[in-house]
């Protein structure tokens, strides 16, 4: 009984055995192979954080250039005026005599308006004035002794200026005629009264040729 399982023991091996080798057999040789060096890879590149997001800027605006000054001609030097011709001096009265073809005027107190009546003597002495135009005329201012020497002078002044203003307007020539005043100093008549004052309110006529 123990020498059959010892022969069945030994079948057994020698079958295991064979099956063993007959596996072995067909399975294919395995070579070992050296596996490669390590190869050091570089680290890929961080990528750089990308730009934040910046709003397009308009461009500022370019001032607009100023248009450039208007060309002036430059304004021509301005030319002095002609002096006016000095004014020709008169004669002294001692020059002038008196004339009869010439009539006195006379005047109202303290006027040297020309009355009506005094406007047609002066329009016959403008007449004869003006049929000898050679002539030249100065005309004596007076009045009467009433106000001072100084308000006299001024106001004989006025009517003498009246008389010739008045001539002018009749065609006489100004240039021909000159003035004087001589205010109360040389009174026609002395008596104190309104007739005689009467007589020194007036313009004289003294004439000379020239």
């Amino acid at each position: 009984m123990n020498a059959r399982r010892t022969t069945l023991s030994v079948i057994l091996g020698v079958l295991a055995l064979g099956a063993l080798v007959s596996s072995c057999a067909k399975r294919p040789a395995m070579q070992e192979v050296a596996a490669p060096p390590p190869v050091a890879v570089a680290p890929a590149p961080t990528p750089a954080p990308a730009p934040p997001a910046v709003a397009p800027v308009a461009p500022a605006p370019q001032p607009t250039p100023a248009p450039p000054p208007p060309v002036v001609a430059a304004p021509p030097a301005p030319v002095a005026p002609a002096a006016p011709p000095a004014p020709v001096a008169p004669p002294p009265p001692a020059q002038f005599t008196a004339n009869p073809a010439l009539a006195d005027i006379h005047f109202d107190f303290d006027k040297s308006a020309i009355r009506p009546g005094d406007a047609k003597i002066l329009d016959q002495n403008a007449g004869w004035l003006k049929e000898n135009p050679k002539t030249m005329v100065l005309i004596e201012g007076h009045c009467d002794e009433r106000g001072t020497n100084e308000y006299n002078l001024v106001l004989g002044e006025r009517r003498a200026e009246a008389t010739r203003a008045y001539l002018v307007s009749r065609g006489v020539e100004a240039r021909r005629m000159a003035i004087i005043s001589y205010g109360e100093e040389r009174p026609q008549c002395a008596e104190r009264g309104e007739a005689c004052w009467a007589k020194n309110r007036r313009s004289h006529f003294l004439t000379k040729s020239e």
